[in-house]
């Protein structure tokens, strides 16, 4: 069983939509799947310094100063898991460019019941609706 930790950024607007991405067909992990910006923490990194290395590669975003909500840990095709889940409003004076995945789009909460998201993100996305409900 390998081990695999990765950081997430959900971003969300002043609507408090939030920005999901939807994963290549031919992806190696959740090919076709809705999730989160974000990946695999490298040796030596900190959650946040490969969130910020992340966001970049994939968004073309420079994150501010994003809230750890919630660590997830989890078992998906018998590795396990430590999920890092950040949340952030979204820097609107800078344009997001994407550069993974076959499209990026703003979700009400409501719009999720009709995309394919894998259980466990759907639990992170809980998550991110209680924590945008308090603010």
């Amino acid at each position: 069983m390998a081990i695999r930790n990765v950081s997430v950024l959900i971003l969300y607007n002043e609507r408090k939509e939030v920005l999901l991405q939807h994963r290549a067909k031919d992806a190696k992990r959740l090919p076709d799947h809705w999730g989160f910006f974000g990946g695999g923490i490298e040796t030596g990194e900190t959650p946040k310094q490969a969130l910020a290395r992340e966001l970049v590669e994939e968004l073309d975003y420079k994150i501010r100063e994003p809230n750890l909500i919630y660590t997830q840990e989890f078992t998906w095709e018998g590795d396990k898991n430590t999920k890092y889940v950040f949340i952030e409003k979204c820097n609107i004076d800078e344009p997001l460019v994407q550069h993974e995945g076959q499209e990026m789009r703003w979700c009400n909460f409501e719009d999720l019941r009709d995309l394919l998201i894998v259980d466990h993100d759907r639990k992170v996305l809980s998550k991110a609706r209680t924590y945008l409900k308090k603010i």
